[in-house]
């Protein structure tokens, strides 16, 4: 199975994907574009969090970092006078430090981020969707911020006018994610914020035209008209999108064929949508929810991979068109 992941919702979903599948049959391409340099030292969030969510380490009650680190090092360089722009714990900090030296020897963020899960004992495969520098900015009215400075110093809390990924133009995905993606004919896209986890994988050179050659199943991390977890409302109301299944409709129309949405939700929203939509329950509060939405998931890909719908009593039925219509005029979206 592979899977396109953030650093949040995603993750929690890799619990039951690992019981379900197997581990050392995930292929996870992991969004970059949050990576930034803390103390000298490379921190890549969302790999972090795969890697640590896999190894059984993570903090689950933040979903980053590692369960029961310390903060001595952080803690002491504040009573220095000196701001980490993140607050790292200890044990966190030596991935980012080994992950830094392994590429100052010469290794890439694909080499190093392998060689950093065999460390840790994952089988799984994890894969970095670049190795050059995106860097996701958040347009603010009072100015532009990296998306770590906007979620972790301030807390979210600034308007959005609108998410840039700088350096996107250039970078292109690895030998490594296209030919994992070649490989496979059903590609999941992960309960990860749309816009700032999931849309600059998409946004690399090829890779949403590759898509469209694969059967593509994707997680709602919207319930109602709020997300899961996270600023996806505030990223994909300044991208134009609505915050409902309608807007995570929106953000992979032209690549997607099957979208999960909760048994909560009101299928209507996507009448006439040329997608095939499944409810059940989304809300990952644990492992079991985990591992229960993973065969959810399991069904589906095999059922797209023999060339079939999933099971009737799971499908919304939905009249087929080639252009939405909602409220009863054309979106331009």
């Amino acid at each position: 199975m592979i899977v396109l992941s953030g650093g949040t919702g995603t993750p929690k979903l890799l619990v039951g994907l690992k019981r379900v599948f197997g581990e050392e049959q995930l292929k996870v391409i992991v969004n970059t574009a949050e990576d930034m340099v803390v103390s000298g030292n490379l921190v890549c969030p969302d790999i972090d969090s795969v890697i640590y969510t896999l190894a059984g380490l993570i903090d689950r009650d933040r979903w980053w970092g590692v369960a029961n680190d310390s903060f001595y090092t952080h803690t002491t360089l504040k009573r220095l006078g000196y701001e980490e722009q993140m607050r790292i714990g200890d044990r966190d900090r030596a991935t980012h430090i080994l992950r830094t030296e392994l590429m100052n020897r010469g290794m890439s963020l694909t080499e190093a981020t392998r060689e950093l899960a065999a460390k840790f004992g994952i089988t799984a495969d994890i894969l970095p969707m670049t190795d050059e520098a995106v860097s996701t900015k958040i347009i603010t009215p009072a100015g532009k911020l990296h998306f770590q400075e906007f979620w972790v110093k301030e807390s979210g809390e600034p308007e959005v006018l609108d998410v840039q990924f700088e350096g996107i133009e250039e970078a292109k995905p690895t030998e490594a994610v296209l030919r994992a993606l070649n490989a496979e004919h059903v590609v999941l896209i992960g309960p990860s914020n749309p816009i700032t986890s999931i849309g600059p994988i998409l946004s690399l050179r090829g890779i949403r035209e590759l898509l469209k050659r694969k059967k593509v199943i994707a997680i709602s991390p919207i319930v109602g008209d709020k997300p899961v977890s996270g600023p996806a409302g505030k990223f994909m109301a300044a991208k134009g999108f609505e915050i409902s299944i309608f807007g995570v409709y929106k953000c992979y129309e032209d690549l997607l064929d099957v979208l999960v949405i909760d048994k909560s939700d009101r299928s209507t929203e996507l009448e006439g949508a040329e997608v095939q939509v499944l409810k059940t329950d989304i809300v990952l509060r644990n492992e079991v929810d985990s591992e229960r939405l993973g065969r959810f998931i399991r069904d589906i890909a095999q059922a797209q991979s023999t060339g079939h719908r999933a099971a009737q009593h799971h499908v919304v039925k939905l009249s087929l068109c080639k252009r939405y219509k909602y409220s009863g005029s054309d979106s331009d979206e």
